[in-house]
């Protein structure tokens, strides 16, 4: 079927800023046609502090997003976590969510981004996403192990070699499947909700 490609990092901010340009991109998509999240993958999985200046840099890109997409934030984050530069854990969770039930993957990025971004929890700590899953219906421990799973490790690759397939560099990126296999990217970095709403995408599925 048909589908269109959300690649994204549940830790990236312009995707927590994106939550309503991707429902304006559902609502103008034809019908049948469902979201496939791809896990981007920001920055490896690390023990080590963030650095100074990157959490300047981070904290700086909040203020942007929030600016523009009016997404807001918790910035408690910065005095009650101690950030790590690691969000490939993060998005494992959100595979492992939807290889334990189909549509839990969705629900667990949803989650995920609440987490960090409204109540300042860190998705970058194990603990976190296992309480996360729980959260969102899953069995918590069974998660816990399903993320230094074989299965996941594999799909997380996976998602990876279609990034590159699709020569996506920055996140939020979306791209179509149309049923032939044929794939094109159509938005590279964010784009607001009036912008997706004004997108013929019948039009571009039919190629």
């Amino acid at each position: 079927m048909p589908h269109l490609i959300y690649v994204a990092d549940p830790m990236c901010s312009w995707c927590w800023g994106f939550a309503r340009s991707l429902e304006a991109l559902e609502e103008r998509a034809p019908e049948g046609v469902t979201v496939r999240l791809v896990m981007g993958g920001l920055a490896p999985d690390s023990d080590e502090p963030m650095p100074e200046a990157t959490r300047r840099y981070i904290q700086a890109a909040w203020d942007a997003v929030e600016a523009r997409t009016g997404a807001s934030f918790n910035r408690d984050f910065w005095t009650q976590c101690s950030p790590r530069r690691s969000t490939w854990m993060s998005c494992s969770s959100v595979i492992a969510a939807e290889q334990a039930e189909p549509g839990a993957g969705r629900r667990m990025f949803g989650a995920i981004q609440r987490a960090y971004y409204q109540q300042a929890r860190n998705p970058s700590e194990v603990d976190t996403l296992v309480e996360v899953a729980g959260e969102v219906g899953l069995d918590g421990e069974e998660h816990r192990r399903a993320l230094a799973s074989p299965e996941v490790e594999a799909a997380l690759r996976r998602d990876f070699e279609l990034r590159d397939e699709l020569g996506v560099t920055g996140y939020p990126s979306v791209a179509l499947e149309r049923a032939d296999g044929t794939r094109e990217v159509i938005i590279r970095g964010y784009a607001d909700p009036d912008e997706c709403r004004g997108m013929e995408l019948g039009a571009l599925f039919r190629g």
